[in-house]
């Protein structure tokens, strides 16, 4: 029986290359996203291209009785999730705290931190009851350190960082794997939410080096999930050559 992967933020950038890798080595999905013409888009090209199977979940993660009914109501045989990537995460505006957008940070933070816990309570259990899974959490270099105007979300991704470790003690009696993946700069739609559209304001953030894609954090996804089973990645920090901190970048 094929193993299956449930990937959020599946239809764009980190999750839409994910889906892709993992259906190329023949899993089975479950997409989890907010845009229903995107997902099922993407449905029909995973299935047509790798004869894979997928469950589709127009869902926001931040919903928590939602997330909560739409995989408690999944069929049996797909509560059998061998991976999970919790991948659903963005940062909005960039403010010093005093200029700071509440709203913004409320969107963060319900995505980034409790967003990801809905989803990993429940999949979780399903893991501990079979005693095996993998669970994936997208962290970034802003979880590593802080920069200016990035109070909020760091803080965030500093709390996906210390959930990843109070994951993997939590889970280790279920022989369950944690890795936390940190990304630097990747040009997806990243800056372009932050900035609420503004994609030239986006692009300037990426002027005069060359980022990490999105094809680069899945492959390194996949490096870890494809590991033996003695062997967990714990942490991987990732970022394009041009980077050597979340702000020091050498552009030409």
């Amino acid at each position: 029986m094929a193993k299956i992967a449930l990937i959020t933020g599946a239809t764009s950038g980190i999750g839409a290359a994910s889906a892709n890798t993992f259906a190329a080595e023949g899993y089975n999905l479950i997409l989890i996203a907010r845009r229903e013409n995107l997902l099922d888009a993407q449905a029909q090209q995973l299935v047509e291209q790798h004869s894979i199977k997928v469950k589709k979940i127009q869902a926001d993660v931040r919903d928590k009785e939602n997330i909560n009914y739409v995989l408690e109501t999944l069929p049996a045989e797909w509560k059998n999730v061998d991976v999970l990537v919790n991948n659903a995460g963005l940062s909005q505006g960039l403010d010093p705290i005093d200029k700071g957008d509440t709203e913004d940070w409320d969107r963060m933070i319900d995505t980034n931190v409790k967003g990801l816990l809905y989803v990993t309570k429940v999949v979780s259990g399903w893991m501990v009851e079979r005693k095996k899974g993998h669970i994936i959490n997208i962290g970034s270099i802003a979880g590593k350190e802080v920069y200016p105007a990035g109070n909020v979300y760091c803080a965030t991704k500093h709390a996906v960082d210390a959930l990843n470790k109070g994951m993997r003690i939590d889970l280790l009696p279920h022989g369950i794997k944690v890795t936390a993946i940190n990304p630097g700069m990747v040009e997806t739609e990243f800056s372009i939410v932050r900035f609420k559209g503004d994609e030239n304001r986006a692009k300037k953030v990426y002027d005069g080096l060359e980022p990490l894609i999105a094809q680069d954090i899945a492959d390194a996804i996949w490096y870890v999930v494809s590991r033996p089973a003695h062997v967990n990645i714990n942490d991987m920090l990732i970022m394009p050559t041009a980077q050597a901190t979340g702000t020091i970048v050498k552009r030409n």
